[in-house]
């Protein structure tokens, strides 16, 4: 019997859980806060090679997901934000030498404005015989403080310049600043893509909600290790849902498996704190005021087994 209860009580540590990354630019010391320097990038491909991880895109990912297949632990994909010229000029080469795959999402008035920072279309599209080329917004704004109409003529300009510079679709979406709430995503999943990304720490597996795949930041010097640790824990948010309007949470309440008794909140500024979970309900009553424009609400049983809410001012 004990057994049997560790079994049930591990299920949603134990399911296949596979994990996509998030780089922005590459070798680039005048961004510290969004730059991989080449070294890093090379030990970070030399530790996925000699630990058997297999790289492959995010729509390879999300064709599994589709079909309700698991997922392997080992598959890993790079994703690459806004097409800074830098992955060009100082990264697709290790990309090329390792043969790994990418999926590289344009930040498209950058590149058709020819912002110097970034790639051009030919660029863009020689990138696309060794990757997925996707969508990364036209105006590169804070989506959460547009109208619906706005969000929308922002991804169809994006989609349609996308298709004639290119000449086909792009199959996904990564939201600008991985900022988004339910009313954005439902907005973006108009245009029918793939799958949509964002940027919170967790896992993918074949439970994961195909247009809200998480993505984990890779900047500076990281631990892999621990950054291979993090796994979605399947979680529905009752409350919050969006940001409170007098700029304080009161109440979170989460329904997660019955068989978890513990647990951890985390809200931004305020870091964690143990809690207790009745019948697979959190339920907690408080004040906290948001400090933040944006702030992280997560639930976790051990720090990285976690499922998160984004609450945006």
């Amino acid at each position: 019997m004990k057994y049997f209860l560790l079994i049930c009580l591990s299920y949603f540590y134990v399911q296949a859980n596979s994990h996509i990354f998030v780089y922005h630019r590459f070798g680039d010391e005048k961004h510290h806060s969004t730059n991989t320097t080449l070294k890093e990038l090379e030990k970070e491909f030399e530790y996925f090679k000699s630990n058997n991880y297999k790289v492959v895109t995010v729509s390879q990912i999300s064709e599994k997901l589709k079909n309700g297949e698991e997922i392997p632990d080992n598959w890993i994909a790079f994703s690459i934000d806004d097409a800074y010229k830098s992955f060009y000029t100082n990264a697709i080469e290790i990309f090329k030498k390792y043969n790994y795959p990418f999926s590289l999402y344009v930040y498209v008035e950058a590149t058709e404005k020819k912002y110097p920072d970034f790639m051009t279309w030919e660029e863009i599209k020689d990138a696309s015989k060794y990757g997925e080329i996707s969508l990364h917004s036209y105006g590169h704004k804070h989506l959460t403080k547009l109208s619906d109409d706005k969000i929308f003529e922002d991804t169809k300009k994006a989609y349609d310049i996308f298709v004639e510079k290119l000449g086909f679709k792009p199959k996904g979406y990564t939201y600008p600043y991985g900022e988004y709430d339910q009313r954005v995503k439902e907005v973006v999943k108009r245009f029918n893509f793939e799958y949509i990304a964002n940027q919170n720490n967790g896992s993918v597996n074949n439970k994961s909600d195909i247009y809200d795949l998480n993505r984990i930041a890779l900047v500076g010097d990281v631990n892999l290790e621990e950054k291979l640790k993090y796994n979605t824990l399947e979680a529905t948010w009752i409350e919050p849902k969006v940001y409170p309007k007098d700029g304080r949470l009161k109440h979170v309440k989460v329904q997660v498996d019955p068989g978890i008794k513990n647990a951890k909140l985390f809200i931004s500024s305020y870091g964690w704190q143990d809690i207790k979970v009745k019948n697979g309900i959190i339920d907690i009553k408080l004040d906290k005021k948001l400090n933040l424009n944006r702030n992280r609400v997560a639930i976790s049983t051990d720090y990285y087994t976690i499922s998160n809410k984004l609450l945006i001012k």
